[in-house]
């Protein structure tokens, strides 16, 4: 039953009365004893960050003057591929696209989807190729600024359940839930998921949240379409979007998988607390919530089960980086394997996604970083597996849930009542 209607919430939120507090805000209140109730939080704030490979761009731009070409038969942007249409924009000299986040770059194999849009974000300037229905070859350049529609639309993203990754295997596998080819056995392990404030680990059963709903995509007000592709009430994710010019480039980007590269995004959601059960759900912690892990070869063997508590409960955000002992090798493997490509003689933070491959993968300990390990109980006995490569940046999830808060807390932010 509810204590109080969205209007009622979103008058608070208006005059600059609402208690906001984040997920992870809550589930410590909580878990130091605090008895909350309905009456002490108007919106709890979630959030994600982390690989979504169901992002696409739906993109309008302008390749040449009226009557330069009939209509674009294939596009490129910085050589990733795009789809022109559907509609043809006959002798208009621009181009309808629809382009994935997981495209790869015809040029750069280690280049693709997520590494340009990203580049479009920060207002970096494209190249544009087009081959027209005719034969031509149109070459130009533009940038975010100059395209009339920019549009991210996510068609699944924001899982609540997903699942862990090793290989029991000696053969090493190639796979996009890793940033190198997964070595076996158990030598390491793999997995996404922001935990206690993923958006639906807070609302598993979708009474907050839902079709019409606003949210942060990538630092850009935008809103929930529909459940997303592949989605079930079991296992329910997110179809999403939002216009790209008010995006912050900070929240996206490329990441490297063995398999080629791949995107991340980054997602906030707010939960109007209307009754004292929407409350109730928010209390998860990140030791409630399992984490099924699986051959990756099999994708959906079970072989044993974690909980997040065991990824992300004392676990570093961040690598410390020791350059006094970098041994200078001739072929640096944390260079090479940076999925977001954030270390070259130095680290990047603000490229760095915490996932934790320098550490795993440099021998001379010049990256320090606490992942953690996990123990899983098999027929043959237990064995020790440590956490390789974190595919979500709890970081950045953290960041979003918090700008999220404050913007609700300023006012611009409203929550929309889609019941």
């Amino acid at each position: 039953m509810n204590i109080r209607s969205i209007e009622e919430i979103n008058h608070k939120i208006k005059v600059g009365e609402a208690t906001v507090l984040t997920a992870e805000e809550v589930t410590q209140m909580v878990e130091n004893g605090e008895t909350l109730q309905p009456e002490d939080v108007d919106v709890v704030t979630t959030g994600t960050c982390g690989i979504m490979s169901g992002t696409a761009a739906l993109l309008h731009l302008k390749v040449g003057e009226p009557g330069s070409f009939k209509k674009a038969k294939k596009i490129y942007l910085n050589g990733v591929p795009g789809f022109p249409g559907p509609c043809p924009n006959e002798w208009l000299g621009s181009v309808d696209l629809m382009i994935y986040g997981t495209a790869h770059s015809v040029n750069d194999h280690q280049y693709g989807g997520g590494f340009l849009f990203k580049d479009m974000v920060a207002g970096n300037e494209i190249k544009i190729e087009v081959e027209s229905t005719q034969g031509e070859i149109i070459k130009s350049t533009t940038t975010l600024e100059e395209m009339a529609t920019a549009r991210i639309i996510g068609t699944r993203m924001a899982f609540k359940n997903y699942t862990a990754f090793v290989n029991p295997n000696s053969e090493s596998i190639s796979s996009i839930f890793h940033a190198i080819d997964m070595e076996g056995p158990f030598k390491g392990l793999s997995f996404s998921g922001c935990g206690e404030i993923n958006p639906l680990q807070n609302d598993p059963s979708m009474q907050a949240i839902c079709m019409g709903s606003r949210i942060l995509l990538n630092g850009a007000e935008g809103f929930i379409i529909d459940n997303g592709t592949r989605s079930t009430p079991e296992k329910p994710n997110l179809m999403l979007t939002a216009d790209m010019h008010d995006m912050d480039s900070h929240y996206l980007g490329g990441f490297k998988t063995s398999a080629g590269p791949e995107i991340f995004d980054s997602v906030a959601v707010a939960i109007p607390i209307t009754s004292q059960e929407v409350l109730e759900r928010t209390f998860i912690n990140n030791a409630d919530i399992n984490l099924l892990v699986a051959d990756i070869k099999g994708r959906h063997l079970p072989l044993g089960q974690t909980n997040y508590g065991e990824m992300w409960d004392d676990a570093d955000e961040r690598p410390i980086y020791h350059p006094e002992k970098c041994a200078n090798c001739f072929k640096c493997v944390v260079r090479e394997r940076c999925p977001t490509m954030a270390f070259t003689d130095v680290l990047n933070a603000k490229k760095c996604f915490g996932c934790g491959m320098c550490a795993y993968s440099c021998e001379f300990g010049t990256f320090e970083m606490k992942t953690g390990s996990v123990e899983l109980k098999l027929v043959q006995g237990n064995v020790e597996v440590p956490i390789a490569c974190r595919q979500s940046d709890i970081k950045r999830a953290r960041e979003i849930t918090l700008e999220l808060k404050k913007r609700i807390e300023k006012g611009s932010f409203q929550i929309i009542d889609c019941f």
